[in-house]
C-alpha cells in the first residue's frame, strides 16, 4: 500500500464489511451471548477475513491454523483496541513522536528521523494480548471478564525500529528519573474515560531489547496493528505494546493509571490467582511477562481424519524469552507423552513451531495434548490445575483438541 493510501487508510471512507468502522455513531459490538456464538469472518483493509468480535473498536482473532507458521503473516495477524476512537487520517509529513519530561532535551521526531538518525535492529518476538484463550478459564471457575478470546489474540513477527534506549539517551535522561510512561493516538469516546496509558521503571526502558518500530515482517505496520510506530517490549503481554505510539513521557514519579494498576492485574500472590472462591479483595499487580505456552495449529478441533492416514500434528510454542526446551504430546489424553520436533529457532522471544508424525491405525475418538517447557524448567499445567483470575489474564493452560479417526 502506498503512503497516500494507507495514511488516508480510513479517510477514503471504503467500507470491507464493517459499515461504520470507525464512524462517530458507535456500532453496537458483536458479542458472545451463547457458548454456540460463533464470529463472523470478515476481511478488514489490510487483513484476510478474520473472527471479528467487535468493530468499534476492532476485535479480530486470527484463526487456530494460522499456528502451523513461525511467522504470522500480516493479513492473518490478530487486533486488538481498547478505545474507540482512532484516527482515520495520519499525514507522515506531520507526524512526530514527542519525547519530554524529565529529560534535558525534548524531542520531537518524524519517522524519517527515527529511520536516519538510530541504528535499525530487529527482533522477532511474539504478540500476545493478556486475555488470550480466555474462554478457557470456563473449566476452572466462574465467567471471566472481558473478550472471550480463544488462542487467536496473538502472533509472532519480525519488528525494525530504534532502540527506545537510544532514542532516551538522544533526549538526556535526568538522574533524577525513574519511569518512562508511553501512550499513543487512540482515545475513548468520552473524556471520563482513562486514555490508555502504560509505564515502566527506568532500568527496563533503558535496556536493549525494546524497540520503538516502524515495520513489521519487512513492510510498514498494517493500520490495525497500529501504523506508524508500535512500542516492542518482548517476552511481555501487548497491553504494554502501545500502537500508533506518540509520546514517551520520562517522570521522576509513578503516575497511578487505571490500565497499570486496575484493569490488567492480577492477584500479588505465588500462584497469581484468586485463592478462594468469593474473595475480590486483594493485593493486585500488573500482568508483564508471559508464561510458558504451546497451542495446536493442526489437526484442528473436532477433524474426522481417515484411519492410516499420514498426517503431521504442528503448532507452536513460547514462554517470555528464556527459550523452549521440549514440546512433548500425547494421544491418549494426558496417559502417556512423547516428545515433538521442534523446528528452526528464531530467536528467544519467537514461536518455537513443533511437528509430530502421526498414523492412526484405530478408529475412534483422540484427544491430543501439547505441552511446552522452557529452559528454567517452567511446564504448562494441566487445564484442571490451572489458578483462576477475574480477568481472564495469563492462560497457559494445556492445549486439548478432540479429533475422531474414521
Amino acid at each position: 500500500m502506498d503512503q497516500f493510501s494507507r495514511r488516508n487508510f480510513l479517510g477514503a471512507g471504503f467500507i470491507l464489511g464493517a459499515s461504520t468502522l470507525f464512524g462517530k455513531e458507535a456500532v453496537k459490538p458483536i458479542v458472545t451471548e451463547t457458548k454456540a456464538f460463533v464470529p463472523p469472518m470478515i476481511a478488514f483493509p489490510e487483513k484476510k477475513p478474520l473472527k471479528t468480535i467487535s468493530d468499534r473498536p476492532p476485535l479480530l482473532e486470527s484463526s487456530r491454523d494460522i499456528f502451523t507458521k513461525a511467522i504470522t503473516p500480516n493479513d492473518e495477524f490478530f487486533v486488538r483496541w481498547h478505545m474507540p476512537d482512532i484516527p482515520t487520517y495520519i499525514d507522515l509529513n506531520t507526524f512526530r513522536l514527542e519525547v519530554k519530561g524529565s529529560v534535558a532535551n525534548a524531542l520531537s521526531l518524524s519517522i524519517d528521523d527515527l529511520k536516519s538518525k538510530f541504528e535499525p535492529v530487529e527482533i522477532t518476538s511474539v504478540l500476545q494480548c493478556g486475555g488470550n484463550s480466555r474462554k478457557y478459564f470456563s473449566g476452572s471457575g466462574p465467567a471471566t471478564h472481558g473478550v472471550q478470546w480463544g488462542h487467536g489474540a496473538m502472533g509472532c513477527a519480525l519488528w525494525k525500529g530504534a532502540r527506545l534506549k537510544d532514542i532516551l539517551n538522544m533526549a538526556g535522561v535526568n538522574a533524577t528519573a525513574k519511569y518512562v510512561g508511553v501512550n499513543g493516538l487512540e482515545k475513548p469516546a468520552i473524556d471520563e474515560t482513562p486514555k490508555f496509558f502504560r509505564e515502566m521503571g527506568i532500568d527496563e526502558a533503558l535496556t536493549d531489547e525494546l524497540i520503538v518500530a516502524y515495520e513489521m515482517n519487512g513492510e510498514d505496520i498494517p493500520y490495525l496493528n497500529g501504523f506508524p510506530l508500535k512500542l516492542i517490549i518482548p517476552g511481555h503481554f501487548s497491553d504494554s505494546w502501545v500502537k500508533m505510539l506518540s509520546e514517551i513521557t520520562v517522570m521522576d514519579e509513578y503516575r497511578k493509571s487505571f490500565f497499570m494498576d486496575v484493569a490488567y492485574t492480577v492477584p500479588d500472590n505465588d500462584c497469581e490467582c484468586v485463592i478462594s472462591g468469593g474473595d475480590f479483595e486483594y493485593k493486585r499487580k500488573p500482568i508483564a511477562q508471559m508464561k510458558v505456552k504451546s497451542v495446536i495449529g493442526y489437526p484442528t478441533p473436532n477433524s474426522v481424519i481417515k484411519k492410516g492416514s499420514r498426517i503431521k500434528v504442528s503448532g507452536v510454542a513460547f514462554d517470555q524469552g528464556k527459550g523452549i526446551k521440549e514440546v512433548m504430546i500425547s494421544l491418549d489424553g494426558g496417559k502417556s507423552w512423547s516428545a515433538t520436533e521442534l523446528q528452526k529457532d528464531y530467536g528467544k522471544y519467537a514461536y518455537r513451531q513443533w511437528t509430530f508424525a502421526w498414523e492412526p491405525k484405530i478408529k475412534g475418538e483422540y484427544a491430543i495434548m501439547v505441552r511446552a517447557i522452557n529452559r528454567i524448567g517452567n511446564i504448562q499445567p494441566l487445564p484442571g490445575d490451572i489458578g483462576w483470575n477475574a480477568g481472564g489474564y495469563q492462560y497457559n493452560a494445556v492445549d486439548v483438541v478432540n479429533v475422531k479417526i474414521v
